[in-house]
């Protein structure tokens, strides 16, 4: 990370007096293992929470994940750290939700709800690796993430998610394991990607006759490799809503303003003529696993090889995105929550 800051100093992008403070918070954060908090915007849910309940009238069905924060690429890690940014952002929801945030409170990776660094991450990663997750994926970074600026993906999300005693989901259909491997509409799209997304938060509300028009669920938010988002509008058509590690903490904060509000969700969303790359992968956490699961490792050996062969024989795009939880589908009922 230093080194990339170095080459910002370089090129003029930031100041040798920026660079100084930055690498005494990145070497206090090294010592803790917990984020300094810098790239962090906090309230973003809430604010999207109030947008569509009093703003955006032309959707016909909201769901809201459970409360997340945003945090951006510094330029320490830019360029390369955008998984693990997105797996911070899972991590802090994942802090909010009781039956994991005691998981994640009891790791001395993360005390104290503190989110881990991006180093504490690696180690966390390798350390995952060390009791025998996902070998093959350790063997292609030749067991070895700490002071590298290798990209990670699903696979490294989800060794790391399984050592803390967290059960996932690699997967479309709710199968054990199956990614988006292919396009499945016109135009190299990936409609089955939106509709998996919205049965996903759909289990939010299976009591209700009549679900609400607004929720805002407590359930984490998706883990998606390559870019995504989601919404629906009166016409049918759906756009996924999505938390990006590019995007700037200044202009994700403009979220949380109601004069900006209304311009900043549009850099959110995200339409099916977006999404076109040819494989996504998603990480869906499910519930803390039991005994028995953590002893197998969550996946069966032969079904994490082959999601490693796929996920690696493509070239990781230059941004993967945190999936933000946002569903719309037709009801006339009243805001809620579940």
């Amino acid at each position: 990370m230093e080194r990339t800051m170095d080459r910002a100093v370089a090129r003029g992008l930031m100041s040798p007096a920026e660079f100084h403070c930055q690498r005494a918070e990145m070497m206090e954060s090294l010592a803790s293992g917990a984020d300094d908090g810098r790239t962090r915007t906090q309230g973003v849910l809430r604010a999207l929470y109030e947008y569509y309940q009093t703003e955006c009238r032309d959707s016909v069905h909201v769901w809201l994940s459970a409360d997340t924060d945003h945090y951006c690429s510094s330029a320490g890690d830019k360029g390369w750290g955008c998984g693990y940014r997105n797996l911070q952002m899972l991590l802090s929801s994942l802090h909010t939700i009781d039956a994991f945030a005691a998981l994640l409170q009891g790791s001395p990776s993360a005390p104290e709800k503190a989110v881990p660094s991006i180093p504490r991450l690696q180690r966390m990663i390798e350390d995952a690796w060390k009791e025998g997750l996902d070998p093959n994926g350790a063997s292609h970074f030749n067991q070895r993430l700490q002071g590298t600026r290798a990209w990670i993906g699903a696979t490294e999300v989800y060794a790391l998610l399984t050592s803390l005693g967290i059960r996932q989901a690699l997967h479309s259909d709710y199968a054990r394991i199956m990614d988006f491997h292919q396009p499945s509409g016109p135009g190299d799209t990936h409609p089955r990607l939106f509709d998996w997304v919205k049965q996903y938060f759909q289990q939010s509300n299976r009591s209700c006759r009549l679900p609400p028009r607004l929720v805002h669920t407590s359930m984490p938010p998706l883990y998606l490799q390559h870019q995504v988002g989601l919404e629906q509008k009166k016409n049918g058509s759906l756009c996924l809503l999505l938390l990006d590690p590019g995007t700037s903490a200044s202009d994700t904060r403009k979220l949380l303003s109601r004069d900006s509000v209304s311009h900043a969700v549009r850099h959110v969303r995200k339409f099916p003529s977006s999404l076109k790359h040819k494989q996504y992968q998603v990480v869906a956490v499910q519930g803390p696993l039991s005994a028995e699961e953590k002893q197998v490792g969550g996946l069966e050996d032969d079904e994490l090889v082959n999601l490693v062969v796929r996920e690696k024989a493509i070239t990781t795009p230059r941004w993967t995105i945190n999936l933000l939880p946002v569903i719309k589908q037709k009801s006339w009922s009243d805001p809620g929550r579940v």
